[in-house]
């Protein structure tokens, strides 16, 4: 074997703490970039957070040292920054505090919270509504060409949310994949397009409990997934009727749950 020595880009990790009224809500591993809209999927998630105006106040600010020539532009220095402070309509339901760190691996960790979950608050699809199977593989491809950064570092996660034809709205990377989907959920938000009722979510890895929470919680139609499932996963989604599709790749698919809401075409 021949040895060499090279530079090699490599996936950044690192904290971001959420404070909500001057308390500290959640600390979480993420790849920085596009973290507001991480607190704000993370807050329709954790929160009765369901409007962007149900969110009064957010800011993104950095503890390292920065001189007065530095823009305050929250999105241009989103490679520094680590606390979003927030505060909520009054009357919207704030997330409970979490005593830990929220790993990139793990979006969901406590017991309380699986019990907690009653459900999505608006309906998952309209009727009449089918997903193309033609169109599943297209979407992917069409998020795949979006994942810049995995490109680069060959170890970040990608989510892609898509109108109801399946077409691309948004693709967000990061370490983590609920934090993706925290990402493009928070977009929606911002965009006032929540309940997503019809949409679909595609994610470049398995598919956990979590994720599907996430999709219910924004009352998402259906997730496309291009690795496999897990068993609450499956579960999850049979119990509220939503999409389930797994292994996405190589002109297959496997569909989990919402079977009778796919609609057959050439490539199946």
């Amino acid at each position: 074997m021949k040895w060499d020595e090279r530079s090699d880009a490599i996936a950044v990790e690192s904290p971001l703490t959420l404070v909500l009224d001057g308390e500290v809500v959640v600390t979480t591993m993420r790849t920085p970039g596009h973290d507001l809209e991480l607190a704000a999927g993370w807050l329709v998630n954790e929160s009765g957070v369901r409007e962007s105006k149900d969110i009064t106040g957010m800011g993104a600010f950095a503890t390292a040292e920065r001189t007065d020539d530095d823009s305050e532009d929250p999105s241009e220095i989103e490679d520094v920054i680590d606390t979003v402070r927030l505060r909520l309509r009054a009357g919207v339901d704030p997330p409970r505090p979490r005593a830990f760190v929220t790993t990139s691996a793990c979006g969901v960790c406590s017991a309380d919270v699986l019990a907690a979950f009653t459900g999505p608050t608006a309906p998952l699809h309209t009727s009449g509504w089918r997903l193309s199977v033609d169109r599943v593989h297209p979407l992917l491809e069409r998020m795949r060409a979006e994942q810049r950064m995995f490109d680069q570092t060959g170890s970040l996660h990608a989510a892609c949310l898509a109108d109801p034809a399946l077409e691309p709205l948004w693709v967000r990377e990061d370490v983590g994949r609920h934090n993706a989907v925290d990402k493009v959920i928070g977009r929606a938000l911002f965009e006032d397009r929540l309940p997503l009722t019809d949409h679909v979510l595609a994610v470049s890895g398995r598919v956990s409990y979590e994720i599907v929470h996430k999709a219910l919680t924004a009352s998402i139609a259906g997730i496309i997934a291009v690795s496999g499932p897990t068993s609450l996963a499956v579960d999850l989604a049979r119990t509220h009727g939503l999409i389930l599709i797994g292994f996405a790749r190589d002109d297959r698919m496997n569909v989990y749950s919402g079977v009778e809401l796919v609609e057959q075409g050439a490539e199946t």
